[in-house]
Protein backbone atom coordinates (compact mmCIF):
# COMPACT_ATOMS: atom_id res chain seq x y z
CA UNK A 1 0.00 0.00 0.00
CA UNK A 2 2.81 2.87 1.19
CA UNK A 3 4.31 1.64 -2.00
CA UNK A 4 1.11 2.31 -4.41
CA UNK A 5 1.01 5.78 -2.55
CA UNK A 6 4.21 6.65 -3.21
CA UNK A 7 3.87 5.48 -7.26
CA UNK A 8 0.76 7.71 -7.13
CA UNK A 9 2.52 10.73 -5.63
CA UNK A 10 5.50 10.78 -7.86
CA UNK A 11 3.02 10.30 -10.84
CA UNK A 12 1.17 13.19 -10.23
CA UNK A 13 4.53 15.35 -9.68
CA UNK A 14 5.22 14.25 -13.50
CA UNK A 15 1.88 15.53 -14.27
CA UNK A 16 2.30 18.81 -12.29
CA UNK A 17 5.62 19.19 -13.66
CA UNK A 18 4.60 18.48 -17.59
CA UNK A 19 1.87 20.61 -17.53
CA UNK A 20 4.23 23.75 -16.50
CA UNK A 21 6.67 22.62 -18.90
CA UNK A 22 3.69 23.39 -21.45
CA UNK A 23 2.88 26.52 -19.74
CA UNK A 24 1.24 29.13 -20.95
CA UNK A 25 -0.32 27.61 -24.03
CA UNK A 26 -2.62 30.26 -25.08
CA UNK A 27 -3.19 33.81 -23.07
CA UNK A 28 -3.35 34.58 -20.12
CA UNK A 29 -5.76 37.27 -18.53
CA UNK A 30 -4.57 39.73 -15.79
CA UNK A 31 -7.66 41.67 -14.06
CA UNK A 32 -7.10 44.65 -13.08
CA UNK A 33 -9.90 45.16 -10.30
CA UNK A 34 -10.32 49.17 -10.34
CA UNK A 35 -10.74 51.50 -13.60
CA UNK A 36 -7.99 52.47 -16.37
CA UNK A 37 -5.52 55.02 -15.38
CA UNK A 38 -4.77 54.42 -11.52
CA UNK A 39 -1.71 53.36 -9.92
CA UNK A 40 -2.62 49.81 -10.17
CA UNK A 41 -3.60 49.90 -13.76
CA UNK A 42 -0.49 51.64 -14.45
CA UNK A 43 1.54 49.10 -13.01
CA UNK A 44 -0.44 45.89 -14.51
CA UNK A 45 0.13 47.38 -18.37
CA UNK A 46 3.88 48.46 -17.39
CA UNK A 47 4.29 44.39 -16.78
CA UNK A 48 1.81 42.57 -19.00
CA UNK A 49 3.87 43.31 -22.37
CA UNK A 50 7.19 42.04 -21.07
CA UNK A 51 5.28 39.55 -19.17
CA UNK A 52 4.12 38.16 -22.10
CA UNK A 53 7.29 37.80 -24.24
CA UNK A 54 9.38 36.30 -21.17
CA UNK A 55 6.27 33.45 -21.14
CA UNK A 56 5.64 33.02 -25.21
CA UNK A 57 2.37 33.85 -24.62
CA UNK A 58 0.31 37.67 -24.31
CA UNK A 59 -0.98 38.70 -20.96
CA UNK A 60 -4.11 40.74 -21.46
CA UNK A 61 -5.05 43.32 -19.03
CA UNK A 62 -8.92 43.63 -18.53
CA UNK A 63 -9.88 45.85 -15.61
CA UNK A 64 -13.39 44.83 -13.69
CA UNK A 65 -13.60 47.53 -11.58
CA UNK A 66 -16.08 47.94 -8.74
CA UNK A 67 -16.39 47.42 -4.97
CA UNK A 68 -13.28 49.26 -3.99
CA UNK A 69 -11.77 46.16 -5.37
CA UNK A 70 -14.17 43.27 -4.55
CA UNK A 71 -15.79 42.69 -8.19
CA UNK A 72 -12.25 42.34 -9.97
CA UNK A 73 -11.04 39.94 -7.05
CA UNK A 74 -13.92 38.01 -6.59
CA UNK A 75 -13.70 37.48 -10.73
CA UNK A 76 -9.92 36.01 -9.76
CA UNK A 77 -11.15 33.85 -6.51
CA UNK A 78 -14.02 32.07 -8.09
CA UNK A 79 -11.85 31.06 -12.01
CA UNK A 80 -10.10 28.01 -12.55
CA UNK A 81 -6.62 27.36 -10.81
CA UNK A 82 -4.89 26.75 -13.98
CA UNK A 83 -2.54 29.42 -14.30
CA UNK A 84 -4.67 31.15 -17.32
CA UNK A 85 -6.69 33.95 -14.50
CA UNK A 86 -4.78 36.03 -12.45
CA UNK A 87 -4.93 39.09 -10.64
CA UNK A 88 -3.42 42.39 -9.65
CA UNK A 89 -3.68 42.28 -5.95
CA UNK A 90 -3.87 45.65 -3.82
CA UNK A 91 -4.28 46.52 -0.11
CA UNK A 92 -7.67 47.73 -0.11
CA UNK A 93 -8.85 44.48 -2.58
CA UNK A 94 -7.21 42.03 -0.31
CA UNK A 95 -6.86 43.66 3.31
CA UNK A 96 -9.06 46.84 3.91
CA UNK A 97 -12.29 46.33 1.91
CA UNK A 98 -12.16 42.70 3.43
CA UNK A 99 -11.38 44.12 7.15
CA UNK A 100 -14.74 46.07 7.02
CA UNK A 101 -16.92 45.08 4.90
CA UNK A 102 -18.86 41.72 5.95
CA UNK A 103 -20.18 41.10 2.16
CA UNK A 104 -17.11 40.65 0.42
CA UNK A 105 -17.68 37.39 -1.03
CA UNK A 106 -13.90 35.75 -0.80
CA UNK A 107 -11.24 35.15 2.20
CA UNK A 108 -7.95 36.93 1.10
CA UNK A 109 -5.55 34.95 3.02
CA UNK A 110 -7.33 31.43 2.52
CA UNK A 111 -8.93 32.20 -1.22
CA UNK A 112 -5.88 33.51 -3.10
CA UNK A 113 -2.83 31.80 -4.59
CA UNK A 114 0.14 34.92 -4.05
CA UNK A 115 2.58 34.55 -6.86
CA UNK A 116 4.71 38.22 -6.14
CA UNK A 117 4.44 41.57 -5.14
CA UNK A 118 5.10 43.32 -7.80
CA UNK A 119 5.79 47.27 -6.35
CA UNK A 120 5.42 48.77 -2.88
CA UNK A 121 3.58 52.74 -2.74
CA UNK A 122 4.08 55.08 -0.27
CA UNK A 123 1.12 56.79 1.39
CA UNK A 124 1.06 60.11 2.56
CA UNK A 125 -0.76 62.44 5.35
CA UNK A 126 -1.16 66.15 3.42
CA UNK A 127 -3.15 69.07 4.70
CA UNK A 128 -4.22 72.10 2.94
CA UNK A 129 -1.97 75.34 2.95
CA UNK A 130 -4.84 77.05 5.52
CA UNK A 131 -4.10 74.24 8.45
CA UNK A 132 -2.02 76.33 11.14
CA UNK A 133 -0.08 73.33 11.61
CA UNK A 134 3.25 72.56 8.72
CA UNK A 135 5.23 70.17 9.85
CA UNK A 136 4.21 66.61 12.19
CA UNK A 137 4.86 68.16 15.20
CA UNK A 138 2.68 70.84 14.80
CA UNK A 139 0.21 68.84 13.36
CA UNK A 140 -0.41 66.48 15.92
CA UNK A 141 -0.19 68.73 18.94
CA UNK A 142 -3.07 70.87 16.87
CA UNK A 143 -5.03 67.44 16.97
CA UNK A 144 -4.68 66.52 20.08
CA UNK A 145 -6.11 70.28 21.58
CA UNK A 146 -8.83 69.74 19.08
CA UNK A 147 -10.45 66.90 19.08
CA UNK A 148 -13.36 67.08 16.96
CA UNK A 149 -12.23 70.41 15.28
CA UNK A 150 -11.12 68.51 12.09
CA UNK A 151 -11.85 66.24 9.09
CA UNK A 152 -9.66 64.05 6.72
CA UNK A 153 -10.77 62.65 3.42
CA UNK A 154 -9.88 59.59 1.99
CA UNK A 155 -10.68 57.53 -1.47
CA UNK A 156 -13.69 55.78 -0.09
CA UNK A 157 -14.95 53.86 2.98
CA UNK A 158 -12.69 51.12 3.83
CA UNK A 159 -9.87 52.05 1.68
CA UNK A 160 -6.43 51.68 2.34
CA UNK A 161 -6.00 55.78 3.37
CA UNK A 162 -9.59 55.33 5.62
CA UNK A 163 -8.40 52.51 7.41
CA UNK A 164 -4.66 54.07 8.11
CA UNK A 165 -6.21 57.35 9.33
CA UNK A 166 -8.38 55.29 12.09
CA UNK A 167 -5.07 53.17 13.07
CA UNK A 168 -3.11 56.90 13.31
CA UNK A 169 -5.74 58.01 15.05
CA UNK A 170 -6.32 54.98 17.51
CA UNK A 171 -2.89 55.18 18.22
CA UNK A 172 -2.50 59.18 18.84
CA UNK A 173 -5.55 59.22 20.82
CA UNK A 174 -7.15 61.94 18.32
CA UNK A 175 -10.15 62.29 16.84
CA UNK A 176 -10.63 63.57 13.06
CA UNK A 177 -14.12 63.04 11.05
CA UNK A 178 -13.77 61.04 8.24
CA UNK A 179 -15.48 62.29 4.83
CA UNK A 180 -15.39 59.39 2.28
CA UNK A 181 -15.20 60.33 -1.37
CA UNK A 182 -16.20 58.14 -3.97
CA UNK A 183 -11.95 57.97 -5.61
CA UNK A 184 -8.86 59.96 -4.60
CA UNK A 185 -9.41 62.58 -7.47
CA UNK A 186 -12.84 64.15 -5.83
CA UNK A 187 -11.35 63.75 -2.27
CA UNK A 188 -8.22 65.41 -3.47
CA UNK A 189 -10.03 68.07 -5.46
CA UNK A 190 -11.75 68.94 -1.96
CA UNK A 191 -8.76 69.35 0.20
CA UNK A 192 -7.15 70.99 -2.51
CA UNK A 193 -10.21 73.51 -2.35
CA UNK A 194 -9.72 73.34 1.43
CA UNK A 195 -13.58 72.09 1.57
CA UNK A 196 -11.62 69.07 3.91
CA UNK A 197 -8.16 70.06 5.46
CA UNK A 198 -6.60 66.92 5.80
CA UNK A 199 -6.31 63.55 3.42
CA UNK A 200 -4.57 60.21 4.25
CA UNK A 201 -3.67 59.24 0.69
CA UNK A 202 -1.30 57.54 -1.83
CA UNK A 203 1.65 59.44 -2.47
CA UNK A 204 1.52 59.23 -6.57
CA UNK A 205 -1.89 61.18 -6.96
CA UNK A 206 -1.32 63.49 -4.13
CA UNK A 207 2.43 64.32 -4.97
CA UNK A 208 1.81 66.77 -8.07
CA UNK A 209 -0.59 69.25 -5.82
CA UNK A 210 2.61 69.07 -3.33
CA UNK A 211 4.89 69.98 -5.36
CA UNK A 212 2.53 72.81 -6.59
CA UNK A 213 2.21 74.27 -3.13
CA UNK A 214 -1.56 73.61 -3.45
CA UNK A 215 -0.79 70.92 -0.27
CA UNK A 216 1.19 70.36 2.18
CA UNK A 217 3.03 66.90 3.44
CA UNK A 218 3.27 66.35 6.79
CA UNK A 219 3.82 62.83 6.80
CA UNK A 220 4.62 59.25 4.89
CA UNK A 221 5.12 55.90 5.17
CA UNK A 222 8.08 54.41 3.41
CA UNK A 223 11.07 52.29 4.63
CA UNK A 224 13.06 55.87 4.64
CA UNK A 225 12.66 59.65 3.88
CA UNK A 226 11.54 59.71 0.13
CA UNK A 227 13.94 61.31 -2.70
CA UNK A 228 11.56 63.76 -3.62
CA UNK A 229 10.43 64.98 -0.10
CA UNK A 230 13.51 64.89 2.10
CA UNK A 231 12.03 67.41 4.84
CA UNK A 232 9.34 65.05 5.75
CA UNK A 233 9.64 62.32 8.12
CA UNK A 234 7.82 58.73 8.13
CA UNK A 235 5.66 57.99 10.53
CA UNK A 236 8.62 55.14 12.06
CA UNK A 237 10.97 58.54 12.40
CA UNK A 238 8.04 59.66 14.86
CA UNK A 239 6.92 57.20 16.88
CA UNK A 240 4.19 55.23 14.77
CA UNK A 241 5.54 52.28 12.90
CA UNK A 242 2.57 50.27 12.86
CA UNK A 243 1.60 52.78 10.63
CA UNK A 244 4.19 52.64 8.37
CA UNK A 245 2.70 50.46 6.42
CA UNK A 246 2.97 50.85 2.37
CA UNK A 247 0.52 50.10 -0.71
CA UNK A 248 1.34 47.29 -2.53
CA UNK A 249 0.16 45.93 -6.16
CA UNK A 250 1.16 41.97 -6.25
CA UNK A 251 -0.16 39.70 -9.10
CA UNK A 252 -2.25 36.41 -7.50
CA UNK A 253 -4.24 33.75 -8.76
CA UNK A 254 -7.39 31.65 -7.37
CA UNK A 255 -6.02 28.90 -4.97
CA UNK A 256 -4.97 25.63 -5.68
CA UNK A 257 -2.62 26.66 -8.39
CA UNK A 258 0.18 24.08 -9.39
CA UNK A 259 3.09 24.96 -7.38
CA UNK A 260 5.02 24.73 -10.45
CA UNK A 261 3.03 27.46 -12.03
CA UNK A 262 3.64 29.43 -9.41
CA UNK A 263 6.92 28.95 -9.80
CA UNK A 264 7.03 29.71 -13.39
CA UNK A 265 5.29 32.84 -12.76
CA UNK A 266 7.10 34.56 -9.96
CA UNK A 267 10.42 33.88 -12.01
CA UNK A 268 9.15 35.43 -15.41
CA UNK A 269 7.61 38.78 -13.01
CA UNK A 270 11.63 38.77 -11.23
CA UNK A 271 13.19 38.34 -15.02
CA UNK A 272 10.57 41.83 -15.93
CA UNK A 273 11.71 43.35 -13.24
CA UNK A 274 15.62 43.16 -14.16
CA UNK A 275 15.55 45.41 -17.03
CA UNK A 276 16.23 49.43 -16.16
CA UNK A 277 13.48 50.14 -18.47
CA UNK A 278 10.70 48.25 -16.56
CA UNK A 279 11.55 49.29 -12.86
CA UNK A 280 11.77 53.44 -14.31
CA UNK A 281 8.24 53.18 -15.33
CA UNK A 282 7.28 51.66 -12.19
CA UNK A 283 9.51 53.73 -10.65
CA UNK A 284 7.75 56.83 -12.12
CA UNK A 285 4.91 56.20 -10.39
CA UNK A 286 6.27 56.91 -7.00
CA UNK A 287 6.85 53.55 -6.05
CA UNK A 288 9.02 51.20 -5.03
CA UNK A 289 10.21 48.02 -6.91
CA UNK A 290 10.26 44.84 -4.56
CA UNK A 291 10.27 41.78 -6.62
CA UNK A 292 9.70 38.94 -3.63
CA UNK A 293 8.84 35.32 -3.44
CA UNK A 294 5.29 33.60 -3.07
CA UNK A 295 5.61 33.01 0.44
CA UNK A 296 6.93 36.25 1.11
CA UNK A 297 3.88 37.46 -0.34
CA UNK A 298 1.12 35.64 0.74
CA UNK A 299 2.63 36.59 4.56
CA UNK A 300 2.62 40.10 3.53
CA UNK A 301 -1.08 40.06 2.73
CA UNK A 302 -2.10 38.27 5.64
CA UNK A 303 -0.27 40.73 8.18
CA UNK A 304 -2.22 43.57 6.31
CA UNK A 305 -5.34 41.83 6.48
CA UNK A 306 -4.73 40.91 10.49
CA UNK A 307 -3.55 44.74 11.28
CA UNK A 308 -6.99 45.94 9.41
CA UNK A 309 -8.91 43.93 10.93
CA UNK A 310 -7.72 44.97 14.47
CA UNK A 311 -8.31 48.42 13.92
CA UNK A 312 -12.16 48.19 12.30
CA UNK A 313 -12.48 46.18 15.67
CA UNK A 314 -11.09 49.06 17.62
CA UNK A 315 -12.64 51.95 16.39
CA UNK A 316 -16.00 49.86 15.93
CA UNK A 317 -15.78 50.66 12.28
CA UNK A 318 -18.78 49.74 9.95
CA UNK A 319 -19.67 51.20 5.94
CA UNK A 320 -23.09 51.99 7.15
Amino acid sequence: MQRRNLVVLAMAAVTSTAFAQGYPSKPIRLVVPFAPGGTTDIIARVIADPLGKVLGQPVIVENKAGGGGIVGANDTAKSAPDGYALGLATVSSTAANPAINPRVPYNPVTDFTPIINIAATPNIIAVNPSFPAKNYKDFVAELQKSPGKYSYASSGAGGIGHLLMELYKSLTHTFVTHIPYRGAGPALNDTVAGQVPIMFDNLPSTLPFVKAGKLVPIVVSAPQRLAVLPNVPTFKEVGLEPVNRMAYYGILGPKGMPQDIVDKLNAAVRKVLEDPAVRKRIEDTDSIVVGNTPAQFAQEIKDEYEVYKKVVTQQKLTLE
